[in-house]
């Protein structure tokens, strides 16, 4: 358990994640103190003012923090995250929490040590030398003593996770049972929520007395205990472990709270969470087919299209506000139930929070409601099964560690020097999204004989397509099967294109009317929320009024590989500017997806006044890389899609620099940022997400350089964009 900073002094027991020579992972129980930029490692708790730390690692602003998610190693559940020197690297070190809530307070602790004051970027621009580097950030007390960093970052003001775009809620409400507000999703023309799709979303809104991680372990456990709240759940396994925020799971419903005659139902899922700054816990879910676990018999698979719980604090932590939500096809046909059927029986299952509510409720009959501690209100809310299996976990884990203290402390001395951690390795992606409703697959079971409904949420031109027979479509899934080696069924074998030169910053077609698929507008700055003149007294956002630059230009690319630094091709729109000797100045945003295809979305934004009249743009663009990493700021939004995706996405202004790797490339007339969206597996859970969905959303953006003094206050929009269902078989391959 961590204890909160005091005087800027974190301290509290972690574990140090380490590999066997043969790749399996260990751990190592060691107390960590933060304290001055310096993070050290102890044996015991018992620390002498004299006594030397067995390692100690200087926190500055080339240090990356990386949230890495749940992992078990040796049948212990950690929450992972990893610290790594950004100009080496090898040079890093993985450590584990017990819990989600202590890896916040540590995540949160280290990048204020990052983030902390600095000189004025306006009055000095110093660029940092690699050769005065320490070589080993994570080596030995001694060596980490010698040198000292330089560090350019600004006095960071923390802000509440509110959502910084202003957007009008599509939640209609239209009901109460159980204790539950029910929602409906209404759609633009359906703004009082009357009409019912085929198949809805809907949405379950109450107040859980238990804490949001104690409600999110429960929610997240497969295990005997979720009979004691789950009424529908009645066997379900991880069929694969993708990532610290991402697995594959399977879950069979029983059939007894089922309609008469319904034969079973079961879900192959893909279950994404995280965790934001304020404890908020998000878990999403959504259907998906992989090859390790195909349809069974006796069971008909559910299509849910999507869904999952959002856990708020509420009352200082001591209670949630949860959010459950789903949109599920049951895959009934219309002869055998109607429509009505098919929402009250996703309202019944959405009934399942109100038994989670009851539980918390009962469980915690037995204690005071003024807990002394977050900790102490985790193990109380946590069910008797799950605490004695912590239980357990713990006392074989302390058998493990005891066993190979007197090994590691020799393995210290010898290999200090050397790199001991090994990286996270990227998960295959064997799963796909589940196709369209409305097509018909010869693995699906049959009720009565007859066909599915059609989806109403897919293009009629979907629906128009003649239908083939079942052999025929059988046929052609296996075809798309076997030749899509990884992603999703949205992205199907793209047709062969000879290599083009395309025209940089011309490649995605302008559509300022927003009509046209694939095609990019600017947004109204308006929507977006940013720091007011008097933000440093009041804390207060503004609507944004305007934006500094233009956009001229955007590109959809596909590659082999990552396109850096657009900005200097020949073809590109900066340098036929450059050519013509005219005084503009471009911003570029290039957002580099990986994948075995690597996608590239490039923003053009211009400038045609001199550089010199906006002193924090012109600090930013003539900063270093410490500093730009502080200061800028990605404001998204999902103004049109799936809850889910809406869900993933926010709405929230991130500081991209301190989540993402960047690298920055500096012309003549221009200054890019390449964004790495697959450096942080928390965004890739979210792009791989966002991608499936990709050609039914719009997807708002507005950049913004962080203003952190009353000089650099209101901020000011650099510019917004708006990208119209993108389509990726229609980017530009390179």
């Amino acid at each position: 358990m961590g204890v909160p900073p005091n005087d800027g002094k974190m301290e509290g027991w972690l574990y140090i994640i380490r590999s066997h020579r043969f790749g399996l992972q260990f751990s190592r129980r060691r107390y960590f103190i933060l304290q001055e930029n310096y993070l050290r490692c102890y044996k015991t708790t018992s620390i002498s003012q004299e006594e030397e730390p067995l390692r100690s690692a200087k926190i500055d602003s080339y240090i990356r923090i990386t949230d890495n998610g749940r992992e078990s190693i040796n049948r212990k559940v950690f929450f992972i995250f990893t610290l790594y020197n950004t100009l080496n690297e090898n040079d890093h070190l993985k450590l584990g929490a017990s819990g989600s809530e202590d890896a916040g307070r540590w995540i949160r602790s280290l990048q204020n040590a990052v983030l902390k004051e600095c000189p004025n970027p306006e009055k000095e621009f110093m660029s940092f030398s690699k050769k005065n580097w320490l070589p080993s950030r994570f080596g030995n007390a001694k060596r980490a003593h010698r040198q000292r960093s330089i560090d350019y970052y600004s006095f960071l003001h923390n802000e509440a996770v509110t959502s910084d775009v202003i957007a009008p809620s599509p939640w209609k409400i239209f009901g109460c049972q159980n204790g539950l507000r029910l929602f409906k999703e209404a759609k633009d023309w359906d703004s009082r929520g009357k009409h019912w799709d085929a198949h809805p979303a809907i949405m379950a809104v109450g107040v859980i007395n238990g804490t949001p991680e104690a409600i999110f372990r429960t929610l997240m456990s497969l295990g005997a205990s979720r009979s004691e709240w789950d009424f529908s759940f009645y066997r379900g396994n991880v069929v694969e472990h993708l990532d610290g925020h991402t697995d594959i799971l399977h879950a069979k419903l029983y059939s007894n709270w089922l309609p008469w005659g319904m034969m079973r139902r079961d879900f192959l899922l893909r279950r994404y969470w995280r965790r934001e700054e304020d404890g908020t816990y998000v878990i999403l879910y959504h259907s998906v087919i992989h090859k390790k676990c195909p349809p069974q018999n006796g069971y008909v698979r559910a299509c849910l299209k999507s869904g999952g719980y959002v856990i708020t604090p509420v009352n200082k932590g001591r209670e949630s506000l949860v959010k459950h939500m789903l949109a599920v096809d049951w895959k009934f046909w219309k002869v055998y139930l109607r429509q009505p059927y098919a929402r009250s029986l996703t309202i019944r299952m959405l009934e399942r929070l109100a038994a989670l509510r009851e539980m918390f409720r009962a469980k915690a009959g037995n204690y005071p409601s003024d807990f002394s501690s977050a900790d102490s209100e985790v193990k109380i809310m946590l069910d008797q099964a799950a605490v004695e299996d912590i239980k357990s976990e713990d006392i074989s884990q302390q058998k493990l560690e005891l066993n190979a203290d007197l090994e590691e402390d020799e393995t210290e001395k010898t290999n200090s020097g050397r790199r001991s951690l090994m990286s996270l390795n990227d998960a295959s992606d064997e799963f796909f999204d589940v196709p369209d409703s409305g097509e018909v697959i010869a693995f699906d079971h049959l009720e009565n004989g007859w066909f599915p409904e059609v989806s109403q949420e897919w293009p009629a031109s979907n629906m128009s397509q003649p239908r083939l027979s079942s052999a025929a479509v059988f046929v052609k899934k296996i075809h798309d099967l076997a030749v899509q080696k990884k992603g999703y069924m949205d992205f199907q074998e793209l047709a062969k294109e000879e290599n083009v030169v395309p025209s940089f910053g011309n490649t995605l077609q302008k559509d300022s009317a927003c009509s046209l698929p694939c095609s990019w507008a600017t947004s109204d700055p308006t929507t977006f929320l940013i720091r007011g003149e008097n933000y440093l007294k009041d804390n207060q956002k503004i609507k944004a009024k305007g934006t500094l630059m233009q956009m001229v230009g955007a590109d959809w690319l596909r590659s082999e590989h990552k396109e850096d630094d657009l900005g200097s091709r020949a073809e590109s729109i900066v340098q036929k500017y450059a050519a013509q000797g005219r005084p503009e100045f471009f911003f570029i945003v290039n957002i580099q997806v990986p994948g075995v295809t690597q996608y590239t979305l490039a923003l053009y934004y211009m400038l045609k006044t001199p550089l010199e009249e906006t002193p924090l743009l012109h600090s930013f663009v003539n900063g270093d890389d410490a500093f730009r990493n502080s200061r800028f700021k990605l404001i998204p939004y999902i103004s049109k899609g799936s809850w889910i995706v809406k869900q993933s996405v926010g709405k929230k202004a991130c500081l991209v620099g301190q989540a993402l790797e960047m690298h920055y490339f500096r012309g003549k007339n221009y200054l890019e940022l390449d964004i790495d969206v697959g450096s942080s597996t928390v965004a890739r859970g979210v792009v791989s997400l966002v991608l499936g969905y990709l050609n039914h959303l719009v997807i708002e953006m507005a950049f913004v350089i962080q203003g952190n003094t009353e000089e650099e206050l209101p901020e000011v929009l650099l510019g917004t964009c708006r990208l119209n269902n993108l389509d990726a078989s229609k980017s530009v391959l390179v």
